[in-house]
């Protein structure tokens, strides 16, 4: 059997990691930090980390809302492509930033993609 992204990755002290400091860079950018007025963002990195280890194939304990229905709501609120964009960019940086090797960030950023029409609702 081969290892998961997930395993690759470094398991879930590293998903923990990597979750905490794209919320950090979520946060501190202009471009999409408004989104995240009012969250409890305690609880979303929770969600997020749980999301992540489930989609790269680590323990499945996500019970959270589909991309489609947890996005409605910010779609509504004008979230968009460059919206979209933009999260990826934080995301691709966060895993630069903890020297993540560059095929494992693809893989990531190709799954994070592959949910741009849910999240937009499209």
């Amino acid at each position: 059997m081969s290892e998961s992204l997930y395993e690759k990755l470094g398991g879930e002290a590293a998903v923990n990691t990597a979750v905490d400091i794209f919320y950090r860079k979520v946060l501190a950018d202009e471009r999409i930090a408004h989104f995240f007025d009012g969250v409890d963002m305690e609880k979303q990195a929770a969600k997020q980390k749980a999301f992540l280890t489930m989609v790269f194939g680590g323990p499945a304990n996500y019970t959270g809302k589909d991309m489609r229905e947890g996005h409605k709501h910010l779609v509504e609120r004008g979230l968009n492509d460059s919206h979209v964009d933009a999260v990826l960019e934080n995301l691709r940086e966060t895993l630069e930033e903890l020297n993540v090797a560059p095929d494992l960030i693809q893989q990531v950023i190709d799954i994070a993609e592959s949910t741009r029409d849910d999240v937009l609702n499209r």
